[in-house]
Protein backbone atom coordinates (compact mmCIF):
# COMPACT_ATOMS: atom_id res chain seq x y z
CA UNK A 1 0.00 0.00 0.00
CA UNK A 2 1.36 3.43 -0.13
CA UNK A 3 3.34 4.82 2.93
CA UNK A 4 5.00 1.56 2.94
CA UNK A 5 8.60 1.27 1.86
CA UNK A 6 11.14 -1.66 1.88
CA UNK A 7 14.21 0.90 2.09
CA UNK A 8 15.94 0.64 5.35
CA UNK A 9 14.85 3.41 7.35
CA UNK A 10 17.47 6.31 7.63
CA UNK A 11 18.28 8.82 10.82
CA UNK A 12 16.21 11.20 11.64
CA UNK A 13 16.97 14.39 12.84
CA UNK A 14 14.93 14.44 15.89
CA UNK A 15 16.63 11.10 17.01
CA UNK A 16 19.91 13.56 17.83
CA UNK A 17 21.71 11.87 14.65
CA UNK A 18 23.53 13.41 12.11
CA UNK A 19 21.72 13.91 8.76
CA UNK A 20 22.20 11.07 6.00
CA UNK A 21 24.66 12.12 3.05
CA UNK A 22 23.10 13.63 0.41
CA UNK A 23 24.01 13.79 -4.00
CA UNK A 24 22.30 16.27 -5.49
CA UNK A 25 22.42 15.30 -9.13
CA UNK A 26 21.66 17.73 -12.38
CA UNK A 27 21.33 17.15 -16.61
CA UNK A 28 21.85 20.59 -18.20
CA UNK A 29 22.87 21.36 -21.91
CA UNK A 30 22.40 25.24 -23.09
CA UNK A 31 22.03 26.35 -19.61
CA UNK A 32 24.82 29.07 -20.11
CA UNK A 33 23.02 32.19 -18.21
CA UNK A 34 21.47 29.80 -15.39
CA UNK A 35 24.20 26.99 -14.30
CA UNK A 36 26.33 29.13 -12.25
CA UNK A 37 23.53 30.90 -10.32
CA UNK A 38 22.04 26.76 -10.01
CA UNK A 39 25.34 24.93 -8.79
CA UNK A 40 26.27 27.74 -6.51
CA UNK A 41 23.01 27.98 -4.87
CA UNK A 42 23.84 23.89 -3.99
CA UNK A 43 27.39 24.77 -3.15
CA UNK A 44 26.43 27.42 -0.60
CA UNK A 45 23.43 25.17 1.56
CA UNK A 46 24.05 25.27 4.80
CA UNK A 47 23.19 21.27 4.89
CA UNK A 48 25.10 20.00 8.53
CA UNK A 49 26.04 16.56 6.60
CA UNK A 50 28.28 15.40 3.55
CA UNK A 51 26.91 17.38 0.42
CA UNK A 52 28.26 16.59 -3.17
CA UNK A 53 26.78 17.17 -6.24
CA UNK A 54 27.08 15.64 -9.73
CA UNK A 55 26.14 17.30 -13.34
CA UNK A 56 25.59 15.40 -16.37
CA UNK A 57 26.38 18.02 -19.13
CA UNK A 58 24.71 17.11 -22.57
CA UNK A 59 26.30 18.38 -25.91
CA UNK A 60 25.33 22.32 -25.89
CA UNK A 61 25.47 25.34 -28.17
CA UNK A 62 26.96 27.59 -25.57
CA UNK A 63 29.46 27.74 -22.42
CA UNK A 64 27.60 25.65 -20.42
CA UNK A 65 30.35 22.63 -20.43
CA UNK A 66 33.27 25.59 -19.66
CA UNK A 67 31.15 26.84 -17.24
CA UNK A 68 30.68 23.33 -15.45
CA UNK A 69 34.24 23.00 -15.36
CA UNK A 70 35.15 26.19 -14.29
CA UNK A 71 32.99 25.49 -11.06
CA UNK A 72 34.28 21.75 -10.23
CA UNK A 73 37.87 23.13 -10.49
CA UNK A 74 36.70 25.63 -7.69
CA UNK A 75 34.84 22.89 -5.40
CA UNK A 76 35.89 19.69 -5.14
CA UNK A 77 32.61 18.48 -4.19
CA UNK A 78 31.31 18.86 -7.56
CA UNK A 79 31.80 16.06 -9.88
CA UNK A 80 31.06 16.74 -14.05
CA UNK A 81 30.30 13.63 -16.25
CA UNK A 82 29.67 13.82 -19.33
CA UNK A 83 26.21 12.95 -21.05
CA UNK A 84 26.48 12.84 -24.42
CA UNK A 85 22.92 12.23 -25.84
CA UNK A 86 21.31 14.96 -23.92
CA UNK A 87 18.64 12.90 -22.31
CA UNK A 88 17.53 14.20 -19.11
CA UNK A 89 16.57 10.37 -17.99
CA UNK A 90 20.21 8.80 -18.53
CA UNK A 91 21.52 12.16 -17.61
CA UNK A 92 19.96 11.79 -14.24
CA UNK A 93 21.11 7.87 -14.30
CA UNK A 94 24.15 8.68 -14.68
CA UNK A 95 23.81 11.12 -11.88
CA UNK A 96 22.33 8.57 -9.61
CA UNK A 97 24.81 5.88 -10.48
CA UNK A 98 28.00 8.20 -9.78
CA UNK A 99 26.62 9.28 -6.31
CA UNK A 100 28.73 8.97 -3.28
CA UNK A 101 28.52 5.24 -2.58
CA UNK A 102 27.78 6.31 0.87
CA UNK A 103 25.04 8.83 0.32
CA UNK A 104 21.55 7.60 0.81
CA UNK A 105 19.65 10.50 -0.64
CA UNK A 106 19.38 11.97 -3.70
CA UNK A 107 18.21 15.26 -4.19
CA UNK A 108 17.21 16.54 -7.54
CA UNK A 109 17.86 20.21 -8.96
CA UNK A 110 17.90 21.81 -13.11
CA UNK A 111 19.54 24.06 -14.66
CA UNK A 112 16.93 26.88 -14.68
CA UNK A 113 16.46 26.21 -10.66
CA UNK A 114 17.72 28.00 -7.43
CA UNK A 115 17.68 26.49 -4.25
CA UNK A 116 17.94 28.66 -1.15
CA UNK A 117 20.29 27.88 1.43
CA UNK A 118 18.70 26.07 3.81
CA UNK A 119 16.43 24.14 1.18
CA UNK A 120 18.39 20.50 1.12
CA UNK A 121 18.33 20.51 5.01
CA UNK A 122 14.76 21.10 5.26
CA UNK A 123 13.78 18.85 2.46
CA UNK A 124 15.59 16.10 4.18
CA UNK A 125 14.13 16.77 7.81
CA UNK A 126 10.58 16.60 5.73
CA UNK A 127 10.95 13.34 4.04
CA UNK A 128 12.58 11.86 7.09
CA UNK A 129 9.79 12.91 9.39
CA UNK A 130 7.28 11.65 6.91
CA UNK A 131 8.83 8.41 6.71
CA UNK A 132 8.43 8.73 2.91
CA UNK A 133 10.94 7.83 -0.14
CA UNK A 134 10.33 10.99 -1.52
CA UNK A 135 9.44 14.78 -0.63
CA UNK A 136 9.02 18.07 -2.00
CA UNK A 137 7.47 21.51 -2.28
CA UNK A 138 6.38 24.23 -4.75
CA UNK A 139 7.80 25.57 -8.03
CA UNK A 140 7.74 29.30 -7.24
CA UNK A 141 8.05 30.57 -10.96
CA UNK A 142 10.35 34.01 -11.39
CA UNK A 143 10.97 36.31 -14.56
CA UNK A 144 13.11 39.56 -14.76
CA UNK A 145 11.78 41.00 -18.24
CA UNK A 146 7.70 41.15 -18.86
CA UNK A 147 7.38 38.29 -21.21
CA UNK A 148 9.38 36.04 -18.44
CA UNK A 149 7.15 37.57 -15.70
CA UNK A 150 3.90 36.97 -17.47
CA UNK A 151 4.93 33.16 -18.18
CA UNK A 152 5.85 33.04 -14.54
CA UNK A 153 2.52 33.97 -13.55
CA UNK A 154 0.84 31.51 -15.94
CA UNK A 155 3.01 28.89 -15.28
CA UNK A 156 1.82 28.83 -11.26
CA UNK A 157 -1.65 29.71 -11.98
CA UNK A 158 -4.40 26.77 -12.36
CA UNK A 159 -5.68 28.15 -15.39
CA UNK A 160 -1.80 27.92 -17.20
CA UNK A 161 -0.61 24.31 -16.00
CA UNK A 162 -3.32 22.97 -13.67
CA UNK A 163 -4.13 22.86 -10.01
CA UNK A 164 -1.58 20.46 -9.38
CA UNK A 165 -0.03 21.37 -5.37
CA UNK A 166 3.47 21.60 -6.31
CA UNK A 167 2.08 24.95 -8.74
CA UNK A 168 -0.44 26.17 -7.43
CA UNK A 169 0.36 24.98 -3.23
CA UNK A 170 -2.00 23.20 -0.62
CA UNK A 171 -1.66 21.10 2.79
CA UNK A 172 1.06 19.24 3.36
CA UNK A 173 0.16 15.34 2.33
CA UNK A 174 0.98 12.49 0.28
CA UNK A 175 1.65 13.86 -3.18
CA UNK A 176 1.05 12.06 -6.81
CA UNK A 177 4.38 13.71 -7.67
CA UNK A 178 7.01 15.83 -6.04
CA UNK A 179 8.56 18.49 -8.42
CA UNK A 180 12.61 18.08 -7.91
CA UNK A 181 12.68 16.84 -4.59
CA UNK A 182 14.42 14.64 -2.08
CA UNK A 183 14.09 10.81 -2.90
CA UNK A 184 16.08 7.61 -1.10
CA UNK A 185 18.16 6.44 -3.44
CA UNK A 186 17.61 3.01 -2.88
CA UNK A 187 13.87 4.19 -3.96
CA UNK A 188 14.62 5.04 -7.00
CA UNK A 189 16.94 2.11 -7.97
CA UNK A 190 13.86 -0.42 -7.11
CA UNK A 191 11.83 1.32 -9.48
CA UNK A 192 14.22 0.64 -12.02
CA UNK A 193 15.69 3.96 -12.41
CA UNK A 194 14.23 6.87 -14.88
CA UNK A 195 13.12 5.51 -17.95
CA UNK A 196 15.48 6.07 -20.86
CA UNK A 197 12.36 5.67 -23.28
CA UNK A 198 10.94 9.04 -21.35
CA UNK A 199 12.66 12.18 -22.63
CA UNK A 200 9.79 14.99 -21.16
CA UNK A 201 7.49 13.73 -18.09
CA UNK A 202 10.85 11.16 -16.82
CA UNK A 203 10.11 12.62 -13.37
CA UNK A 204 6.26 12.51 -13.18
CA UNK A 205 6.74 8.59 -14.66
CA UNK A 206 9.36 7.75 -12.17
CA UNK A 207 6.96 8.73 -9.38
CA UNK A 208 4.28 7.01 -11.04
CA UNK A 209 6.81 3.73 -10.60
CA UNK A 210 7.71 4.55 -7.19
CA UNK A 211 4.20 4.68 -5.92
CA UNK A 212 3.16 1.47 -7.60
CA UNK A 213 6.41 -0.10 -5.43
CA UNK A 214 4.86 0.90 -2.18
CA UNK A 215 6.41 4.23 -1.98
CA UNK A 216 5.10 7.40 -0.42
CA UNK A 217 5.76 10.75 -2.07
CA UNK A 218 5.28 13.89 0.20
CA UNK A 219 4.29 17.44 -0.39
CA UNK A 220 4.93 20.12 1.71
CA UNK A 221 4.52 23.56 0.75
CA UNK A 222 6.98 25.21 2.64
CA UNK A 223 9.59 23.83 0.52
CA UNK A 224 10.18 26.51 -2.58
CA UNK A 225 12.25 26.41 -5.53
CA UNK A 226 12.91 30.02 -7.68
CA UNK A 227 12.55 28.56 -11.06
CA UNK A 228 13.45 31.20 -14.41
CA UNK A 229 11.11 30.01 -17.32
CA UNK A 230 11.74 30.56 -20.87
CA UNK A 231 12.41 34.29 -21.75
CA UNK A 232 10.44 34.14 -25.49
CA UNK A 233 7.01 33.00 -26.60
CA UNK A 234 8.67 31.10 -28.73
CA UNK A 235 10.88 29.36 -26.80
CA UNK A 236 7.17 28.49 -24.37
CA UNK A 237 5.61 27.32 -27.66
CA UNK A 238 8.76 24.56 -28.24
CA UNK A 239 8.50 23.42 -24.38
CA UNK A 240 4.86 22.74 -24.19
CA UNK A 241 5.19 21.22 -27.75
CA UNK A 242 7.22 18.96 -26.73
CA UNK A 243 5.63 18.27 -23.21
CA UNK A 244 2.20 17.62 -24.74
CA UNK A 245 4.04 14.87 -27.36
CA UNK A 246 5.69 12.98 -24.31
CA UNK A 247 2.02 13.09 -22.15
CA UNK A 248 0.65 11.42 -24.91
CA UNK A 249 3.33 8.55 -25.25
CA UNK A 250 3.42 8.20 -20.73
CA UNK A 251 -0.69 8.12 -21.50
CA UNK A 252 -0.46 5.70 -23.97
CA UNK A 253 1.68 3.65 -21.68
CA UNK A 254 -0.24 4.42 -18.93
CA UNK A 255 -3.77 4.70 -20.14
CA UNK A 256 -5.24 5.04 -16.22
CA UNK A 257 -3.80 7.88 -15.95
CA UNK A 258 -5.60 9.60 -18.45
CA UNK A 259 -7.46 12.31 -17.21
CA UNK A 260 -9.53 15.61 -17.82
CA UNK A 261 -6.64 17.60 -17.32
CA UNK A 262 -4.65 15.79 -19.84
CA UNK A 263 -7.32 15.18 -22.59
CA UNK A 264 -9.01 19.06 -21.93
CA UNK A 265 -5.81 21.09 -24.14
CA UNK A 266 -6.13 18.71 -27.19
CA UNK A 267 -10.30 18.63 -26.97
CA UNK A 268 -10.01 22.41 -27.11
CA UNK A 269 -7.78 21.94 -29.78
CA UNK A 270 -9.70 20.23 -32.05
CA UNK A 271 -12.82 21.97 -31.32
CA UNK A 272 -11.19 25.34 -32.19
CA UNK A 273 -10.14 23.71 -35.33
CA UNK A 274 -13.55 22.50 -36.58
CA UNK A 275 -14.93 26.30 -35.10
CA UNK A 276 -12.60 28.26 -37.00
CA UNK A 277 -13.74 25.53 -40.59
CA UNK A 278 -16.94 25.99 -40.06
CA UNK A 279 -16.27 29.54 -40.32
CA UNK A 280 -14.02 29.99 -43.01
CA UNK A 281 -16.53 27.12 -45.23
CA UNK A 282 -19.62 28.85 -44.14
CA UNK A 283 -18.65 32.00 -44.85
CA UNK A 284 -17.70 30.74 -48.48
CA UNK A 285 -20.86 28.65 -48.61
CA UNK A 286 -22.86 31.86 -47.27
CA UNK A 287 -23.91 29.78 -44.32
CA UNK A 288 -24.51 32.38 -41.45
CA UNK A 289 -25.59 29.84 -38.82
CA UNK A 290 -21.76 27.96 -39.60
CA UNK A 291 -20.21 31.32 -39.46
CA UNK A 292 -22.16 32.49 -36.18
CA UNK A 293 -21.72 29.04 -34.80
CA UNK A 294 -17.57 28.88 -35.30
CA UNK A 295 -17.28 32.86 -34.34
CA UNK A 296 -19.61 31.62 -31.25
CA UNK A 297 -17.12 28.88 -29.75
CA UNK A 298 -13.82 31.04 -31.14
CA UNK A 299 -14.92 34.11 -29.23
CA UNK A 300 -16.19 32.36 -26.29
CA UNK A 301 -12.32 30.66 -25.98
CA UNK A 302 -10.83 34.05 -26.22
CA UNK A 303 -12.99 35.47 -23.82
CA UNK A 304 -12.33 32.71 -21.00
CA UNK A 305 -8.87 33.05 -21.28
CA UNK A 306 -8.86 36.77 -21.04
CA UNK A 307 -10.89 36.28 -17.84
CA UNK A 308 -8.71 33.39 -16.69
CA UNK A 309 -5.92 35.94 -17.43
CA UNK A 310 -7.62 38.53 -15.41
CA UNK A 311 -8.26 36.64 -12.58
CA UNK A 312 -4.39 35.45 -12.77
CA UNK A 313 -3.45 39.23 -12.73
CA UNK A 314 -5.15 40.24 -10.01
CA UNK A 315 -3.80 37.65 -7.42
CA UNK A 316 -0.63 39.04 -8.05
CA UNK A 317 -0.35 42.70 -7.24
CA UNK A 318 3.38 43.17 -8.12
CA UNK A 319 2.84 41.96 -11.78
CA UNK A 320 3.57 44.51 -14.55
CA UNK A 321 0.61 46.08 -17.07
CA UNK A 322 2.87 44.80 -19.74
CA UNK A 323 2.90 41.09 -18.11
CA UNK A 324 -0.76 41.61 -17.43
CA UNK A 325 -1.48 42.54 -20.89
CA UNK A 326 0.52 39.22 -22.26
CA UNK A 327 -1.14 36.96 -20.03
CA UNK A 328 -3.77 35.93 -22.27
CA UNK A 329 -1.32 35.31 -24.86
CA UNK A 330 0.57 33.41 -23.10
CA UNK A 331 -1.92 30.85 -21.60
CA UNK A 332 -3.50 30.65 -25.24
CA UNK A 333 0.46 29.84 -26.37
CA UNK A 334 0.47 27.10 -23.48
CA UNK A 335 -2.75 25.61 -23.99
CA UNK A 336 -2.23 25.22 -27.92
CA UNK A 337 0.79 24.29 -28.10
CA UNK A 338 0.19 21.64 -25.19
CA UNK A 339 -2.91 20.14 -26.86
CA UNK A 340 -1.16 20.16 -30.48
CA UNK A 341 1.57 18.32 -29.28
CA UNK A 342 -0.14 15.43 -27.68
CA UNK A 343 -2.73 15.24 -30.77
CA UNK A 344 0.31 14.71 -32.86
CA UNK A 345 2.34 12.55 -30.12
CA UNK A 346 5.54 10.64 -30.41
CA UNK A 347 7.27 10.55 -33.69
CA UNK A 348 10.30 8.25 -34.65
CA UNK A 349 12.33 11.99 -34.73
CA UNK A 350 10.22 13.03 -31.92
CA UNK A 351 11.22 10.15 -29.61
CA UNK A 352 15.11 10.94 -29.87
CA UNK A 353 15.38 14.90 -29.68
CA UNK A 354 16.49 15.26 -26.34
CA UNK A 355 16.48 19.07 -26.47
CA UNK A 356 15.08 20.58 -22.99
Amino acid sequence: MPGDTTASPLPAAAEGRALPGVTVIATVRDEEPYLDAAVRSILDQDYPGDLRMVLSVGPSRDRTREIADELAAQDDRLLVVENPTGSRSEGLNAGVRQADPSHEIVVRIDGHTVFEPTYVRRVVEVMLAAGADGAGGIMSPFGDTPVQAAIARAMSHPAGLGAAPFHVGGEPGPAETVYLGAFRRSAIERAGGFDHGIIRGEDWELCLRMRRNGSLLWFDPSLEVTYRPRRRLREVAKQFWRTGMWRREIVRRHPETASARYLAPPAVVVALGAAAAATVVGAILGQGVAVAAGATVLGGYVLGEVAAAAHAASRSPRLGWRSALLLPVVLMVMHMSWGAGFLRGVSGEAATDHRT
